[in-house]
């Protein structure tokens, strides 16, 4: 199972619309692919999907109930089939508060015991995949959490052992590359107990060579793989697709929206690309770096 966590530190640099990508592009491999939303905010992956009817609706079971073992019903029932039969678990508002949800699930749990026990609040996402058998169900799990570091994101990458990494490579997006290899470290060292891979920090937005070199240097003097391929700036290629609700992939196949330009059509091979490099990691585990 190729099982992995898109992040990034820095917010705006493309992290849900290279999820989607990536979802749709391993879907056309014949992969079987669960995306799993742990982003609150609004408007994210969850809308794009069209799968928003009851993220506000507080007595429906959801992500989070299960997080905190209170859940309403099977875990596969919380899951949507979307676009390109691609497998969904949607975000809910509960997600707002899952810090303060799992404090509060791991004082109950934890005042049940004798006092050496402690209920790992970081650890509830893998166990909520493995109890409903979800790594033999699919071929490729992606989780994507929101750019903050906190529960979101400790769970996340505790249940898939591997980060891949957007970075926009412009003088905006310096924070999202200085620095990184210690951001990722600071998250191994906080789960303890697994070794977290890095499959790839991909550079997205490019628009300058030489800023792209000298960057990409940056990441290779961290100790940081850096994807085969970079994603050059294509705002009106993603916006059009991001009206539609509709990966860039569906865009490019329906004549309904609108002809894709030449240069355009290199981005789709690109995340083609990315998902060839990121399942040839897991077919060669020895290949995925920590």
């Amino acid at each position: 199972m190729i099982s992995y966590t898109v992040w990034s530190e820095a917010g705006g640099i493309g992290k849900t619309t290279t999820t989607i990508s990536l979802a749709a592009a391993h879907a056309r491999r014949d992969q079987d692919v669960l995306v799993i939303d742990m982003d609150p905010q609004d408007g994210g992956l969850t809308h794009h999907f069209g799968a928003e009817d009851y993220r506000k609706d507080p007595d429906v079971d959801n992500l989070v109930r299960h997080l905190v073992e209170r859940p309403k019903g099977d875990f596969g029932d919380i899951i949507r089939t979307v676009e390109d039969d691609i497998d969904l678990v949607p975000s809910h508002n509960m997600l707002s508060d899952l810090e303060q949800n799992l404090s509060r699930a791991a004082k109950m749990e934890e005042s049940m015991h004798d006092a050496n026990y402690r209920w790992p609040k970081e650890k509830q996402l893998r166990r909520v995949l493995a109890d409903a058998d979800i790594p033999n169900e699919y071929d490729v799990i992606i989780v994507d959490p929101p750019a903050t570091v906190g529960q979101h994101l400790y769970n996340a990458v505790y249940a898939t052992s591997n980060l891949f990494i957007p970075a926009e490579l412009s003088p905006k997006g310096k924070q999202s590359v200085d620095g990184l290899r210690d951001v990722v470290d600071g998250i191994e060292d906080t789960l303890g107990d697994i070794e977290v891979g890095v499959l790839g920090v991909v550079p997205n937005k490019v628009s300058d060579t030489t800023l792209q070199q000298e960057y990409e240097q940056r990441l290779a003097d961290q100790d940081l793989p850096v994807a085969p391929v970079s994603i050059r700036e294509r705002g009106a290629m993603l916006s059009t697709a991001w009206e539609h609700q509709v990966s860039i992939f569906e865009l490019a196949e329906n004549d309904d929206y609108r002809d894709l330009r030449d240069y355009e059509e290199q981005t789709l091979e690109k995340f083609h690309q990315l998902a060839d490099y990121i399942t040839t990691q897991f077919e060669n585990p020895e290949e995925v770096k920590a």
